[in-house]
């Protein structure tokens, strides 16, 4: 395997750090929402924290949502050889830009 270099924006791995540490203090939870675009119910992974006002209530964070769907069809990895071709087509289409 070749390596990549790194693609993951800095933020996602922030909040995947965010998501790791309410799954070891037990503060996620699955919930299904309903995606605003397309109206499809979709279930996404939130963090549960306290809420600002000092209510006693929670607030949720959503973090991910799972794929409805074959995500083997839906993306491609980095060790497809595809996924090479579109990162040097982006490349080369920032530099004519």
């Amino acid at each position: 395997m070749k390596s990549k270099e790194p693609r993951i924006v800095l933020s996602h791995k922030d909040n995947f750090n965010t998501l790791a540490q309410a799954f070891r203090n037990d503060d996620v939870l699955l919930m299904d929402c309903i995606d605003k675009t397309t109206k499809e119910h979709v279930a996404v992974i939130c963090a549960v924290q306290p809420a600002h006002d000092q209510s006693g209530e929670v607030e949720t964070v959503p973090f991910a949502r799972f794929f409805n769907g074959n995500p083997y069809d839906m993306l491609y990895s980095p060790l497809d050889p595809e996924y090479d071709k579109i990162v040097a087509e982006e490349k080369a289409n920032a530099k004519h830009s």
